[in-house]
């Protein structure tokens, strides 16, 4: 049993699984195994065999790079580069089928361009190398390709050295001397993989766990960092954050904790697993006190290694809010589990995104070939978040999207995608009755900045257009089959408590979705659940996991509302106001404020309201209420660190308190122009 300290304040509990904790965790192992999630000892053997062969590869090509630039034979012969995992492959956490991430090292002479050069006319002429597409441009350069069979994602980083050891430790800030910006961002990978296994109390406990949040992500469509939710390394530093809340917790343990802190949590107030590490090499690093766009942040989640950078930069107001009724779904089925009310299948019930809405955006692309797909699919779906960031920015925020995290195909139309967004009005917004609200121009700024990709073709096309959800595609449905129309509903309009599955079928508790565009806005106080014994202990302060900001959790409302969003079966996707269309560089800014920070002014620190521990709702014990609602001691050890005070937020803006406000509850009319005619006629 771990009786160290991990991360930067003491555990909420250092209690061991109970007897229905282990038989709980059982469960919950075989439910994975059953799933799939672990490859066969034949698939291990072939991926370590390729990347035996991939480095064999890189030292010969690091060989040629320098007989070609005129070295002497000994500068030749001594010449290496190095092979380095990265991401779910290093954490020992992939799947069947699933990529490897890896990074080669090499010299201060093999540059960028040759890696481009001839490294990939090296690839090319091999046989076993299939689908080999470099990205230069990239924000982080790679080399994606198939060896054998087993997906590569390839980075480079040529370090300041003449040559390269065989036991070179990637995680020394050394390493980062003298070196361009994409090595930093490039190496950023293995070093963060690296400090989380090291942070971590139990190496086993923390797969397993990572391995079930991964799977659930997925299936309820929120594992997806392009599309703005959370990806491999995301959900790896929040899985990470409480292993070392719960140090001697089993798996299952620590999944149903990870809902309770999670579902509780103040964003922007940031995850971190270590103290912020200022460096001695001058580099940028995550801060809010000093640079504006850190204060833009909605979601920050910190990496643990130098420079510590946002790595859920991407989240957008939109998003935030699908993943924030995610963790409290997910909260309330772990309390029914624990109840033995709920199996660990309905927590992983997949989100059934088609019913949950009733109107959806629909982008279309195509080109005339697979290579030029595989570029103007890849280009699409790093833009798609934009559109999701100027819709909100363009309906003031009241329009919100969930776009879906996958593509989808009509079989009939070769080298053709079509991907989808739900679209819902903001709870507790404010509006007048039958408000228009015209996306039309939106949609054409979006356009003009896909068709601005450097490698555009005459070929490569894309089309956005409104569709309501009875007129949805067979083909985005499994199997290409329509389910039969659900009966209607009655509206909830009344309240509801979150604690209602331990009180509810197992069913009912795994069907809680987004039918009919509804949202629950507020939640009731809920009474303890199985808590484990070392949990309970007297009021002391938590030391939380903020530097300039205080960790604390949102506060949940004693009272729940309902609010519907009602789309008239007539209505078209029509317009109605809207500001001037900016360019993509100024989306940061126009979302001022949308994190609910507020601006510095000179030596004023980050301010946020830590609630008082008798307002948390959801804590099982009076241990918990401490380690989530107390204040912050300070970890960034900067000059000029300010205690923190209070701020209202911008009601518009805050997004932890917009999902527990007490709207009322009006009946809103959304006339959607069809943007079909629009975008067909140019």
């Amino acid at each position: 049993m771990s009786n160290t300290a991990y991360g930067i304040s003491e555990p909420i509990s250092t209690g061991g699984p109970s007897e229905l904790d282990v038989v709980r965790n059982r469960e919950l192992e075989k439910f994975l195994a059953d799933a799939g999630l672990y490859e066969s000892h034949e698939e291990a053997i072939k991926r370590e065999e390729v990347l035996g062969r991939l480095d064999q590869i890189v030292k010969t090509w690091v060989k040629n790079v320098c007989r070609a630039k005129g070295f002497n034979d000994d500068l030749v012969h001594e010449a290496n580069a190095k092979i380095f995992t990265f991401g779910s492959y290093r954490l020992g956490v992939h799947g069947p089928g699933a990529d490897i991430d890896t990074l080669c090292v090499g010299p201060r002479h093999a540059m960028r361009e040759d890696f481009f050069g001839e490294l990939h006319r090296m690839l090319e002429e091999m046989p076993e190398i299939q689908e080999l597409h470099p990205v230069p441009d990239a924000h982080v350069p790679v080399m994606k390709f198939k060896f054998n069979g087993v997906s590569i994602d390839l980075l480079y980083a040529n370090v300041a050295l003449w040559v390269i050891p065989e036991d070179l430790d990637v995680s020394q800030e050394s390493i980062l001397q003298n070196v361009d910006d994409q090595t930093v961002r490039s190496l950023n990978g293995c070093r963060v993989t690296d400090q989380v296994l090291h942070l971590v109390p139990n190496i086993q406990s923390f797969r397993t766990a990572l391995r079930c949040m991964r799977l659930w992500a997925k299936r309820r469509g929120v594992y997806s960092n392009v599309t703005g939710f959370l990806g491999g390394i995301n959900w790896a530093l929040l899985v990470a954050r409480i292993c070392q809340l719960y140090p001697n917790a089993a798996p299952s343990m620590l999944v149903s904790r990870f809902f309770r802190v999670y579902s509780l949590w103040r964003w922007p107030n940031p995850v971190l697993l270590c103290p912020i590490n200022e460096g001695s090499l001058g580099l940028a690093y995550w801060d809010p006190r000093r640079n504006f766009k850190d204060r833009q942040h909605l979601m920050p989640i910190i990496t643990p290694a130098y420079p510590c950078m946002n790595s859920s930069y991407n989240v957008s107001t939109s998003t935030l809010r699908v993943m924030m009724e995610e963790f409290l779904r997910g909260n309330e089925i772990c309390e029914a589990i624990e109840a033995n009310k709920a199996s660990w299948g309905s927590l992983f019930e997949p989100f059934p995104f088609f019913e949950a809405y009733k109107n959806y955006l629909r982008i279309d692309i195509a080109t005339e070939s697979d290579d030029d797909m595989r570029q103007w699919k890849g280009w699409v779906e790093s833009r798609i978040r934009l559109l999701t960031l100027k819709i909100e920015r363009d309906t003031v925020g009241v329009l919100q999207c969930h776009p879906h995290p996958g593509e989808f195909s009509d079989k009939s139309k070769p080298f053709h995608h079509s991907y989808f967004m739900g679209l819902r009005k903001k709870q507790g917004a404010s509006y007048q009755q039958g408000e228009q609200f015209d996306i039309r121009l939106t949609v054409e700024d979006f356009k003009r900045d896909v068709y601005a990709y450097s490698f555009w073709k005459s070929s490569m096309w894309i089309n956005v257009c409104h569709v309501r959800r009875k007129d949805l595609p067979d083909f985005v449905f499994p199997g290409g089959v329509r389910p039969a129309q659900p009966a209607k509903s009655e509206s909830r309009s009344g309240s509801r408590s979150l604690g209602s599955a331990k009180t509810t079928s197992p069913d009912a508790a795994s069907s809680r979705k987004r039918k009919h565009d509804e949202v629950d806005a507020g939640l009731s106080p809920k009474g303890s659940d199985a808590s484990s014994p070392g949990e309970i202990r007297e009021l002391k302060h938590f030391e939380a996991d903020t530097g300039d900001t205080s960790s604390t959790l949102p506060v949940a409302a004693s009272g729940a509302a309902v609010t519907e969003i009602t789309v008239m079966q007539s209505a078209k996707l029509t317009v109605g106001q809207q500001s001037e269309p900016h360019g993509v560089e100024d989306l940061g800014y126009d979302l001022e404020l949308t994190n609910g920070v507020k601006h510095f002014d000179g030596a004023n620190g980050l301010q946020t309201e830590p609630p008082t521990p008798e307002q948390i709702v959801g804590a099982a014990t009076s241990e918990e209420k401490d380690r989530i609602g107390g204040s912050s001691n300070n970890v960034l050890q900067s000059e000029g660190l300010e205690e923190l005070e209070p701020i209202e937020p911008a009601p518009s803006s805050s997004i932890a308190s917009a999902a527990f406000e007490v709207p009322q509850k009006p009946l809103i009319r959304f006339n959607f122009t069809s943007l079909r005619k629009t975008t067909e006629s140019t």
